[in-house]
């Protein structure tokens, strides 16, 4: 028996998604792009506020756990970045300016932090930007 899960906490997974889709924009994943994505869970995802899973983790580890689950099983970035984009207009009143502004803060910082940004990752970065524009 399956639960449902909260919005919410469903929006910690799609933004995994996301962030791997910017990450394997240009099908290679680098180091640097993972510690950045980790540094900004911890210094500014956690802070958001405080929602557990049903571990009773924060649920701001799902970004991680569920980007590292994607990154392991080499999944496409474009039907990630289009989960995001489906859930997102489902759910349009879990993204407030705050959050849409750390989501354009990661996702950029991540693009940027292996020798700056090529063109898979401006093409994404600018999918993103029209999105996040587009849903106020």
């Amino acid at each position: 028996m399956t639960t449902q899960q909260p919005p919410k906490l469903v929006l910690y997974q799609k933004l995994g998604e996301l962030f791997y889709a910017i990450a394997a924009a240009d099908k290679v994943i680098r180091k640097a792009e993972i510690d950045t994505l980790r540094n900004l869970v911890k210094t500014h995802w956690k802070n958001i506020e405080a929602l557990e899973d049903e571990y009773h983790s924060d649920a701001s580890y799902q970004i991680e756990i569920v980007f590292d689950w994607l990154d392991d099983k080499q999944v496409n970035p474009d039907e990630c970045f289009e989960d995001f984009k489906d859930f997102m207009k489902e759910h349009p009143t879990l993204f407030s300016t705050t959050i849409k502004k750390l989501i354009w803060k990661t996702a950029d910082a991540i693009a940027a932090s292996f020798a700056g940004k090529n063109k898979s990752e401006l093409i994404m970065l600018a999918k993103l930007k029209m999105l996040l524009k587009d849903n106020h």
